[in-house]
């Protein structure tokens, strides 16, 4: 039996591929208009993750590139649940981060901020949802950095987000942000996003309650990926 598609992308929320006030978007943007193609079999079908594909410490960047000690900066933690666009738990889906360190700096050898590389700290993390859909990582929190798009431009402090889903078509990038950074508004990638209750989407929240006392601040960040179309009966998707 073929499996229900997927929720069609709502675009006007996402931002418009040509924004000349984040200058690289002017070389980037296509200049013909998208083809839009309905799903294929492998599209809505694969991939699937399991927990022989990551080790026990790839959540823990505080711990997974360490040589001789921990890495330098704010602890924290990022926790929150996969969800998809009916409230329903994506379990068992592959979640991957990347992020500067505490200076700004990625461990990437185009990266020519003055700001030092951490020996103790890779940036990138990876980790399987459990049934409820939830996801959990300790990190460094990463610094604001410069980059030329105007003059003296800054990058808020963000982490990078990768989720497959249960589908090629649900995969999601994004970043999330930090609340309270006052980069976040005057930023011209985020000044992108055309909608501000999406940019709030965005936004990590304190969450004290999750926080680790003497050790470390948490944030929450829940995801929401695209929907199937399939009509709940006693709790099982019929027709998938």
């Amino acid at each position: 039996m073929t499996p229900a598609e997927y929720y069609q992308r709502d675009r006007r929320l996402h931002p418009p591929a040509l924004t000349p006030d984040y200058k690289t978007s002017v070389a980037r943007s296509p200049r013909l208009s998208l083809i839009s193609l309905q799903g294929s079999m492998s599209e809505i079908t694969g991939p699937t993750f399991g927990h022989g594909d990551i080790s026990p410490i790839d959540n823990d960047l505080i711990k997974n590139y360490a040589k001789d000690g921990d890495p330098i900066g704010e602890r924290i933690i990022v926790h929150g649940r996969v969800l998809d666009e009916n409230a329903r738990p994506v379990p068992n889906t592959l979640v991957e981060v990347w992020q500067a360190n505490a200076g700004g700096r990625y461990r990437h050898k185009k990266d020519s901020y003055l700001a030092p590389i951490d020996p103790n700290f890779g940036g990138c993390g990876r980790t399987i949802t459990d049934d409820n859909g939830y996801y959990f990582f300790r990190t460094i929190k990463p610094g604001a950095y410069p980059w030329r798009n105007w003059v003296n431009n800054w990058r808020p402090a963000h982490i990078h987000v990768s989720v497959f889903g249960h589908a090629f078509c649900q995969r999601l990038i994004t970043q999330l942000y930090f609340e309270g950074d006052p980069l976040i508004p005057i930023c011209p990638i985020v000044q992108t996003i055309p909608d501000p209750d999406a940019i709030d989407r965005l936004t990590a929240k304190l969450d004290m309650n999750a926080g680790v006392p003497l050790d470390s601040i948490a944030y929450r960040f829940d995801i929401v990926l695209r929907g199937r179309r399939s009509t709940m009966f006693e709790n099982r998707l019929e027709g998938n």
